[in-house]
């Protein structure tokens, strides 16, 4: 004996969530394997060489100008110092030579100078003169040579590396640390050359990386492949937000043009051992059951071809256990739907 609900459930139908097929432009895409970089990477090295008194740890955050590496200054100041008393003597005797020029030259105009006297005098100023820039030319290379016994960050960021310990002895180049900007970040992708016709510089392509999203601006494509993979560069500009210098990304390729294709949910499919079929609403609220062929993937949406169009009502939950030619109780609850 069947009860009143029981009835009144068979009447009523199977209650389904339902959706609505659409029609969308895709672009078929392919997966590549990318990196995330600092476009700010770099070796600092020593620009005079001396002994290192300081480094920076490993983790140490470095705003511009901020000093990475010091030097010992102990013999450069004395050489500036050196450098400093020798424009003293100079312009002492510059002062000296004009001073001896001008009552020279007095004694000249009364005939009581003799003109090879004046030539000379005139000789020791130019001598003067020339001696002055030349210390002041040796002071400022020293004061320079002082200023690089610190080696400054040129930008922001953070010191990943250590290559040289206190007490070495740096020489003139000498990598000291590496600093990487962890705000000026870009994704780093080698794609085929098939692919390069539908890449364009500006154009904003998504990519993830365990289970987070991302998206960005394709900032270059460098027109020339690696003569041992014939793969060419690519490099995206991102928002560093949640994002890391060498994190390992997916980044989503087109391949082909886009093209206007049938979607509906990737709930609405069902996978059985016969292949993939789609259940679509029939006006007097029964199912019927249209195999059909998947395409291009777009986020929760899916291409497919057969028999269903862009309107058709579809089954996207409680799908599972329907039969053909069911009775469904449907219920468009879905946003978009």
């Amino acid at each position: 004996m069947i009860s009143g609900t029981g009835l009144q459930a068979a009447d009523n139908g199977v209650p389904v969530v339902i959706s609505r097929a659409e029609s969308r432009t895709l672009t078929p895409m392919q997966q590549v394997a990318g990196t995330l970089i600092s476009r700010n990477d770099t070796r600092l090295a020593a620009q005079v060489e001396g002994q290192v008194v300081w480094v920076a740890d490993v983790g140490t955050q470095l705003a511009s100008g901020e000093a990475a590496t010091r030097l010992d200054d102990t013999l450069v100041r004395e050489e500036l110092a050196e450098n400093e008393a020798s424009i003293l003597r100079a312009q002492a005797s510059v002062e000296f030579s004009r001073a001896e020029l001008r009552r020279l030259e007095k004694l000249a105009e009364k005939s009581h100078a003799a003109e090879s006297r004046l030539d000379q005098v005139r000789l020791d100023l130019a001598v003067a003169r020339s001696e002055l820039s030349v210390a002041r030319a040796r002071t400022s290379r020293s004061r320079e040579k002082l200023e690089r016994t610190s080696i400054r960050a040129p930008f922001n960021g953070v010191v990943t590396e250590r290559f040289i310990q206190t007490g070495e002895w740096a020489d003139a180049g000498t990598a000291v640390v590496r600093l990487v900007d962890t705000t000026a970040l870009e994704v780093q992708a080698w794609v085929p050359v098939v692919m390069l016709p539908y890449i364009q510089s500006g154009m904003v392509l998504d990519f993830s990386a365990n289970a987070t999203e991302g998206s960005g601006r394709v900032r270059t494509l460098v027109p020339v492949g690696d003569r041992q993979s014939r793969l060419y560069e690519v490099r995206l500009a991102v928002d560093a937000d949640g994002w890391s210098s060498g994190q390992g990304v997916r980044i989503s390729i087109p391949t082909a043009e886009s093209r206007m294709a049938t979607v509906v949910p990737r709930d609405a499919l069902v996978m059985r051992r016969d292949g993939i079929t789609v259940f679509r609403i029939t006006a007097d609220k029964t199912v019927e059951q249209v195999s059909v062929t998947t395409g291009i993937a777009s986020g929760d949406h899916i291409e497919i071809t057969g028999g269903i169009r862009p309107g058709d009502a579809i089954v996207i939950r409680g799908n599972e256990r329907l039969r053909e030619g069911q009775a469904v109780q449907p219920s468009e609850t879905l946003p978009g739907a």
